[in-house]
């Protein structure tokens, strides 16, 4: 018999074994079947589940299972990657606490060995806790990407693409992270907005020049005309200033028109060696911005760079790895002269209108500057802030700040305190500087051709379709890609140098000293690269390295392209286009076909989920349920703040959102509310009640089927069973409602349609079997006619297995332990239920004449429930109803379905009239009057005054809520949770309204 309740605890990990045990995952190699496959987006190997992850494996896992039980041959193939800065920040984490040495103490080969240790002890968590969701991986494919295929593949790679020219070594400006002292991709950049400082400064023309500064107010009128020696810029970082190439204006900013082309001091410095440098026209500076003009530095900022690059402006480094000061080099008074010189060469080739400086090889002749340190002596080896400290307090000694009045006819530097965009790691959390190195670089623009091509072609597509213009746009103006990093963890560059630099790239040592000595002879000796790849590198390969590339397996063959990859929109540009790229280059063929972008999952306020503002939700804390005093120490613990005032912030909120704590939802009710809210293009708001709402979805299937299974309804010969020889009206409509859900959940989910789909599983689910076919075959189950009863318990039994094989890819522990339980009076299973067939019922299962017949009644019982609710009639009453002039058709199926109608709608007897009897109220249902007597049960003039008094307060309501949404001050203001709680507000008293209204009116229309 089936328990009295379904316990999520105790049955979800036993299922999930069981499934895991027989191998239930794993795609038959030997079937001719079509191949279907989904590689999972690799999660870090340090992570833990999060929502997000939630979400995607959902999804990813609903199609899964939907297509495995289409007889599909599925590979749902998993992985974790080895994500470089994150493993090694865990780790060399780990060593301190244990008191180990570090990791340069330790030697690049001992910490590389302990990572492996911690990687086999603690590494890939997240998977194991991905399988409390259901996913129904194929564990036994689980890859890596470090692992010895995969490194591999890898290797190939490089070499492939190094030996095409599309790899390459160059100096570029990068994000460079002080603390881990590595390169970084801009996926691994946080911009927050922080208090920040705008300092002006004057930076004097050459030889004491003078130009006449003239500015105009829109209308062309001259507001200010003075006479200038000095050019004035704008920074929030005067420690670049030491490095600055150039002052940069707008070619249209006619107020420096005539000085275009001089040279103006860089106001820091030894003053015996301070340096000039050109004002040069280029597109970047906006004149209406500031003074207009723009210091150029090269090697610290990234518009900078590009300037620079445009004009042949030498890049001077002032920052070493961790941010400090430069220390190396030639000495300040060297290096300046140095730098002179160029600037010198500049100004010459512009003013004889040397055709080099209009070249592009004119332009990058800036030449190799590494050696010139242009930090001066007494700043080399200081902190960056400590030296912009000094730098603006020796700037405004010297009296080059631009001032302005400070009131009582003094005079103040001018320095403004504004919101400025700053870069923070989003492992170091310390502020990012670009930085000028050697890196290697893919030529990612020649690469990008084809995958442009191919989702402009259709041969992959996105899912929303919006999302190919961020593909677009990402591709069409790609730069260059750093694909080094300056770390131990992770695949080491495969290149070698000799003393002086020369590359050998090469499979391993042994085959770079080769090519080395066969070139210089046996006396050359050969350094390995330090740095290893970005781990984008290794999980661009993922969809065709996972399935045993390079070498030819039969998954390669069977596999790829996979049918379609579910991702975040943040990582189009840095996994989705890349993978494209790899594919299209290695395979010849895309990757997947279709890329469907799921949205955020955000609080039920609407704010992304973020441990700082402790408002994440743990999907496992959701499935197991989770104390409040548990839930609140983890938030306070994950916030990361020592701001005590935000940790009470915290602390409050979330013991008045969860007083209680978290529910024990299980794994089924995360993961339906998750699929229903999962439309296209509109982000999640996840909701605890909503979750709770679904759990109690899944008890109201396990209540209908322990109903089914007490009425001995069981399929025992189900080949024999023909759902389209039916004879009772009710069981041919059931067929045909099941028909139509599992029609539209079908075609919602080839679409991608998840949120359709899961609603109607619960349309059908809740509404349709449960509310009432259940209550519509109680009088066939109860009756005296045999073949009736037999029928509808055949029924019964067949509509309920092909609505768990329905509801599986939703709901997969629910409806496997039904699926198992039912079986308990049957003839026994013929396996799991995730492995049987997708039901297979179409158009010609679908009944119109029962259809009509029985939606009749139902409508009927609807109207009358509703109409007793509108006009308060008390629960328990009994009341009379009349047919007013019905058809001989319809009074005909009044009397067939009376006792139903009678005892779901609570009336007395149910008549057949002329003429509306007295004190009723009356309704019209598909074209015929109905007359509801309710004088017997209520005091008409009371309800009168009563509803008439509630329609005055509500119309009070409507007023005041219409009133605040019209204010433009309130829209303007509001966050948007509290405008869309008023709109829900004022829906909700107007439909309450008309339903009022029209019982008022009912009541005054009473015969």
């Amino acid at each position: 018999m089936i328990d009295q309740h379904f316990n999520p605890t105790e049955s979800e990990q036993r299922i999930y074994k069981r499934w895991e045990e027989a191998n239930a995952f794993a795609p038959d190699m030997d079937s001719s079947a079509q191949p279907y496959c989904i590689v999972i987006p690799p999660p870090n190997v340090t992570g833990v589940l999060h929502m997000g992850h939630a979400l995607n494996h959902t999804l990813q896992d609903v199609l899964i299972r939907f297509e495995r039980m289409r007889g599909k041959k599925v590979l749902w193939q998993p992985g974790t990657d080895h994500a470089g800065i994150a493993t090694q920040m865990v780790v060399e984490r780990k060593l301190a606490a244990e008191g180990n040495q570090d990791r340069r103490s330790m030697g690049r080969e001992g910490f590389i060995e302990k990572v492996w240790e911690w990687k086999e002890e603690s590494g890939g968590k997240i998977l194991e806790q991905d399988k409390r969701l259901g996913s129904s991986c194929d564990w036994s494919r689980e890859r890596f990407t470090m692992d010895e295929g995969l490194s591999k593949a890898v290797l190939k790679t490089f070499l492939d693409l190094y030996n095409d020219g599309l790899i390459y070594r160059d100096k570029r400006l990068v994000n460079w992270d002080p603390q881990f002292q590595t390169a970084i991709s801009d996926l691994e950049v946080e911009n927050k907005e922080v208090d920040g400082h705008m300092w002006h400064f004057k930076y004097p023309l050459a030889g004491g020049a003078t130009y006449t500064y003239v500015e105009k107010d829109e209308e062309g009128n001259v507001i200010l005309e003075e006479e200038r020696d000095y050019i004035s810029i704008a920074t929030t970082r005067p420690e670049t200033m030491l490095g600055d190439g150039a002052v940069a204006v707008h070619p249209s900013d006619e107020r420096y028109a005539s000085i275009v082309g001089k040279l103006c001091e860089i106001p820091v410095g030894p003053k015996e060696h301070r340096r000039l440098v050109p004002i040069i026209t280029d597109e970047y500076p906006d004149p209406e911005f500031g003074s207009g003009a723009v210091k150029i530095t090269g090697a610290h900022d990234f518009n900078d760079y590009g300037v620079a690059k445009r004009n042949g402006i030498p890049l001077y480094a002032l920052l070493d790895e961790v941010a400090a000061m430069r220390k190396d080099g030639l000495s300040y008074a060297e290096s300046a002269a140095k730098a002179q010189e160029r600037s010198d060469i500049w100004i010459k080739m512009f003013e004889e209108g040397d055709s080099r400086f209009h070249s592009p090889a004119g332009k990058d002749s800036a030449g190799d500057v590494s050696e010139i340190n242009l930090v001066p002596e007494e700043y080399r080896g200081l902190d960056r802030y400590e030296c912009r400290k000094l730098v603006v307090e020796t700037i405004t000694a010297e009296g080059l700040a631009v001032m302005i009045d400070g009131g009582e006819g003094g005079q103040k530097p001018l320095v403004e305190n504004k919101k400025i965009m700053q870069p923070f790691g989003d492992r170091s959390g310390v502020v990012i500087e670009p930085m000028l190195t050697d890196q290697w670089y893919v030529d990612a623009k020649t690469l990008a051709q084809p995958a442009i091509e191919a989702v402009r072609s259709g041969k992959t597509d996105f899912v929303p379709e919006n999302w190919s213009k961020t593909y677009f746009q990402w591709l069409d103006n790609i730069e260059p890609w750093c694909i080094s990093r300056q770390l131990w963890w992770g695949h080491r560059i495969p290149a070698w140098y000799t003393a002086d630099g020369e590359i050998f790239v090469a499979e391993n040592e042994e085959a770079a000293y080769a090519a080395a000595r066969a070139k210089h002879g046996a006396d050359v000796t050969l350094t390995q690269d330090e740095d290893v790849l970005d781990t984008w590198f290794s999980s661009a390969l993922w969809p065709f390295s996972t399935l045993g590339w390079p070498d030819k397996t039969p998954e390669v063959s069977e596999f790829y392209p996979g049918a379609v990859l579910i991702t975040g929109f943040d990582i189009i540009f840095f996994w989705v286009a890349r993978m494209m790229m790899f594919g299209l280059k290695f395979m010849d063929e895309v990757p997947f076909k279709d890329v469907y972008i799921h949205a955020l999952v955000l609080d039920e306020t609407g704010k992304k989920m973020s441990k700082s503002e402790g408002n994440v939700l743990d999907p496992i804390d959701i499935i197991d349920g989770c104390d409040l005093q548990v839930l609140v120490d983890k938030r306070l613990r994950d916030a990361r703040t020592d701001d005590k005032g935000k940790l009470n912030q915290i602390e409050q909120k979330t013991r008045r959102q969860f007083p209680e704590g978290l529910p024990a939802c299980g794994t089924d009710a995360l993961r339906f509310t998750l699929a229903s809210q999962a439309a296209q293009g509109r982000d999640i708001r996840l909701s605890i009640d909503r979750i709770v709402g679904y759990r109690n979805f899944g008890t109201k299937l396990w209540n209908a089927a322990r109903f089914c299974q007490m009425n001995e309804c069981t399929l025992w010969k189900p080949e024999e069973f023909d759902p389209k020889a039916l004879t009772q009206p009710i069981n041919r409509w059931i067929v045909s409602e099941l028909s139509q859900a599992v029609q539209s959940v079908t075609a919602s989910l080839e679409g991608y349609r998840f949120n359709d789909a899961s609603m109607a599983c619960y349309r059908f689910i809740w509404n349709t079997f449960c509310d009432w076919y259940v209550e519509l075959i109680k009088p066939l189950l109860n009756g005296e006619n045999e073949q009736a009863k037999s029928e509808t318990r055949q029924t019964a039994a067949w509509v309920l297995d092909e609505t768990l094989k329905m509801l599986h890819p939703f709901m997969p522990f629910v409806t496997e332990e039904l699926w198992d339980q039912l079986a308990e009076f049957g003839p026994g299973r013929p396996g799991f239920l995730m492995l049987q067939n997708w039901p297979a019922l179409d158009a010609s299962f679908e009944d119109e004449a029962a259809s009509e017949e029985v939606d009749w009644v139902i409508g009927f019982i609807t109207e009358i429930r509703a109409l007793r609710g509108d006009l308060n009639v008390p629960a328990g009453a009994k009341l009379k109803l009349a047919l007013v002039d019905a058809g001989q058709e319809i009074v005909q199926r009044a009397r067939s379905y009376a006792p139903l109608i009678e005892r779901l709608a609570r009336l007395e007897n149910f008549a057949f009239a002329a003429e509306v009897p007295d004190g009723a109220v009356q309704f019209v249902h598909r074209g015929t009057r109905a007359a509801l007597v309710v004088s017997d049960a209520l005091d008409i003039e009371a309800e009168k005054a009563r509803l008439t008094k509630e329609l005055s307060k509500i119309d009070g309501e409507i007023t005041k809520i219409e009133k605040k949404l019209g204010n433009e001050n309130f829209i303007s203001k509001a966050p948007v949770e509290v405008i869309d709680e008023q709109k829900s507000r004022l829906a909700e008293y107007v439909e309450k309204k008309d339903k009022l209204s029209g019982a008022l009116k009912s009541f005054e229309d009473m015969a």
